[in-house]
């Protein structure tokens, strides 16, 4: 008999709860439900609604259910990383999580490491430094509003909130614990000592627990309301990231990927953490895999484009993604180009006219129509994949001839040609719901459906169209980014980026 999966996968935009089904050849992928995931601004702070997602979630459950009938064996939940709940004694939410592009954290990393020595957080944790990273959340709490974490005693991460609210079950996956900046990869341990020399409490933290957990099955009053209870709740890899990468459909050993999405992310499968000088002044993460470990940087991706699209509809200009890309590739470029990651492009309150800004101030041509905007966007984009790669090789000594992109920004037909060229290398793409194929394949292997990755990638190479870019035009890219790497040194960003 087919298997059939549920898989919700958070992601910063929306949310979507989708049904795999495994024949023992294939998977194939029905998206049941899709809702909206928008931070909510209350007083002077932007949170997430949990409540509304949480919602959202047991009703995406429910059309499943009465779509597909009782027989779903189990679900997994998935999310962006480093952002967390805090629960006092009593398990009552002491406040709606702040979202990771909040204002609380500004400032935050120069403090702390009046306290702890930047070498030694990387030391410990191996993590890329952002002003978002769970660590730093806490910090800025304890500087803004300490009695919270005077009585809380519980942090749940976002998954791992939503797997408590289904089962009563507190645990930690260990690929999102390695979002964190405060969980040590070598040891496979929450690093006790960090905490103490910030003063944070210790014993809020749970016990972590390895992709493809059985967590047990829902609550009975949650069962009730979705009308399913015998379903089982897994914890898949639920950082996105990790789950996306887990099924990058790869033969050779010797490649890098990157999930495409609202944020990018470029790296390679490692089997150890690598934390050294060379990794520290590079910036780069050491984030947990479904087996190993992901050597990977994180690096702005399509939210330049999504909030282009969102300023442009606020001036009653509508148009979808593919029409944008339309547009862009008949528009001849004017070689202008920006960092993708300065820190202007964070949060503007006006994404095109941040571009001009930039370009202007750089004294370059300054993008005036959507085409040549959207343009700029995409090519820096993919010269940044570029810079970051060689870094990448540059770590682990060796190259990576070939470059795979998974996730959503697969869609984007001209940044994968962009990418191929810009990096000289063939990329491959797909699959498109990379991470939701990356947590059903994991529920199945808990399962024990499926018996390896091994196992998972071949049925990706057989479920799913890939779409092959060979690179072109070489010597005008070669010199697009000896102006893009003068371009970065000569405006000197900060690097803050944001993990899905």
């Amino acid at each position: 008999m087919p298997l059939k999966l549920l898989a919700i996968d958070l992601g910063a935009e929306s949310g979507r709860v989708t049904l795999g089904i495994l024949d023992g050849k294939k998977v194939s992928l029905e998206e049941v439900y899709r809702f909206p995931n928008e931070p909510v601004f209350l007083i002077k702070s932007l949170h997430w609604d949990i409540l509304r997602l949480f919602y959202e979630i047991k009703k995406g459950i429910a059309i499943s259910r009465n779509k597909f009938g009782k027989d779903i064996s189990s679900l997994g939940i998935d999310t962006w990383g480093v952002d967390f709940c805090l629960l006092d004694e009593k398990d009552t939410i002491l406040c709606n999580p702040y979202h990771y592009r909040d204002h609380i954290t500004d400032g935050i990393m120069e403090e702390a490491f009046k306290f702890v020595s930047k070498e030694d957080i990387f030391k410990r944790t191996g993590v890329q430094f952002m002003q978002i990273n769970t660590l730093f959340q806490l910090l800025a709490i304890k500087r803004k509003n300490p009695s919270l974490l005077n009585i809380a005693k519980t942090i749940l991460m976002m998954p791992d909130l939503f797997n408590f609210l289904l089962t009563g079950e507190k645990l930690t996956e260990f690929t999102m614990a390695t979002t964190t900046q405060i969980y040590n990869p070598s040891e496979r341990i929450w690093d006790k000592n960090l905490l103490e020399a910030f003063g944070l409490p210790i014993d809020i933290f749970q016990k972590v627990v390895s992709p493809g957990t059985i967590i047990g099955p829902l609550f009975s009053r949650v069962a009730q309301e979705v009308g399913l209870d015998e379903i089982t709740v897994i914890a898949p890899a639920t950082h996105d990231t990790a789950s996306a990468v887990s099924v990058v459909p790869a033969k050779e050993t010797d490649y890098a990927y990157i999930s495409s999405g609202t944020w990018s992310v470029l790296g390679t499968e490692i089997s150890h953490p690598i934390v050294n000088e060379l990794s520290l002044n590079l910036n780069f993460s050491n984030g947990g895999g479904i087996k190993d470990f992901l050597l990977l940087k994180n690096i702005m991706g399509l939210w330049l484009i999504q909030e282009c699209r969102r300023i442009w509809e606020k001036r009653g200009e509508y148009f979808d993604y593919s029409q944008l890309t339309e547009i862009a590739q008949k528009t001849k470029p004017l070689g202008s180009l920006i960092d993708p990651d300065d820190i202007r492009f964070l949060n503007p309150i006006d994404m095109p006219s941040e571009v001009q800004k930039y370009c202007r101030e750089t004294g370059q041509d300054v993008p005036q129509t959507k085409g040549e905007i959207i343009v700029c966007i995409l090519q820096s984009i993919a010269l940044k994949y570029r810079w970051v790669l060689e870094e990448l090789e540059k770590i682990i000594g060796r190259n990576l001839p070939t470059v795979y992109i998974v996730g959503g920004g697969t869609r984007n037909t001209l940044l994968n040609q962009f990418t191929a060229d810009a990096t000289n290398r063939k990329v491959i793409a797909g699959p498109v719901e990379a991470t939701t194929v990356g947590n059903i394949m994991l529920q199945a292997m808990a399962l024990r459906e499926i018996s390896s990755s091994d196992e998972a990638r071949e049925l990706v190479r057989n479920s799913f169209r890939l779409q092959e870019y060979e690179p072109s035009n070489r010597g005008y890219w070669d010199d697009l980014y000896e102006r893009f790497k003068r371009l970065i040194k000569i405006s000197k960003p900060k690097e803050v980026i944001v993990r899905e």
